[in-house]
């Protein structure tokens, strides 16, 4: 997948070089920098569906990007709603794509 991050911003000039780690994607691994949020991590490899409305099933990406919405809510290391828009990444995290409103996982 095309990584599509911002590496050399024309005033701020180049982003110092991040730790990469690898995290699970519905059980799939995928990687990205550590302390990125969530969901910038994977809209960097194209995943922007992050979960399904509960009435229609339909899909939700990052809307605000800021934790005030609810669109970018996962399935984090089994806990419902977690805002991934301002949780970072670190080494073996295991997000998964909610359906509705979640479900607790033991």
């Amino acid at each position: 997948m095309a990584d599509h991050r911002l590496t050399d911003h024309p005033i701020l000039g180049p982003a110092p070089a991040p730790r990469l780690v690898t995290f699970y994607h519905d059980g799939r691994p995928v990687q990205g920098f550590e302390g990125e949020p969530i969901a910038a991590a994977l809209a960097a490899i194209g995943i922007r569906a992050l979960r399904t409305t509960a009435r229609r099933g339909e899909p939700r990406g990052l809307f605000c990007a800021i934790g005030r919405c609810t669109d970018c809510a996962m399935t984090v290391d089994g806990v419902p709603n977690v805002r991934t828009c301002a949780t970072p990444v670190r080494a073996g995290l295991r997000v998964e794509t909610q359906s509705g409103l979640g479900e607790w996982r033991r």
